[in-house]
């Protein structure tokens, strides 16, 4: 059974890169090396997985990657920090948190 890894990394800069890979220790490695000049971990090396899940099923680890792109860096940090309070609490209305914050 073939296994198919969603992952989180953090670069020098503090910011995260999201990728999927069916080989996590190749991929970790790859970013570090720097195999790609215009890749966005290129500059920003070295870079530290923070999270990772595994999937058996492909299309369902690409859904699970794109979902994590959209998501706020408070909800990453959450999700890394397995605060699933804060999860939750991210995962409500941006607008309706944000209104709670100016009060």
């Amino acid at each position: 059974m073939k296994l198919y890894f969603v992952y989180i990394i953090q670069c020098k800069d503090e910011s995260f890169y999201i990728g999927i890979t069916n080989d996590l220790e190749r991929r970790i490695l790859e970013h570090n090396i720097g195999l790609k000049k215009d890749a966005y971990t290129f500059k920003r090396r070295p870079v530290e997985l923070k999270w990772f899940e595994s999937f058996t099923d492909p299309s369902e680890a690409i859904k699970i990657e794109k979902k994590l792109k959209g998501w706020s860096r408070r909800k990453k940090i959450a999700l890394i920090e397995e605060n699933w309070d804060k999860l939750i609490e991210y995962s409500k209305n941006y607008t309706q948190f944000n209104n709670k914050i100016k009060k």
